[in-house]
């Protein structure tokens, strides 16, 4: 997947995650939702596959979770 197409699916992560996550979690993923993605990734990046993308969105999520703890 490359950088245009994780743009175009970046609002579908974010929804996936919100499914399956406990309310009290949602300002920290609202967090993710006020970064526009374009900041995340270069034109150059470039995921092997849609695991991997997810792995990245869910890694920024968990990060945030962590900083919000300490």
């Amino acid at each position: 997947m490359n950088a245009f197409e994780f743009v175009n699916r970046y609002g579908f992560y974010l929804d996936e995650i919100r499914s399956v996550i406990r309310p009290e979690l949602f300002p920290q993923l609202d967090e993710l939702v006020r970064i526009d993605p374009h900041d995340l990734v270069i034109p150059e990046t470039w995921f092997p596959n849609e695991f991997a993308t997810r792995g990245f969105v869910w890694g920024s999520f968990l990060n945030l979770l962590k900083e919000a703890q300490e």
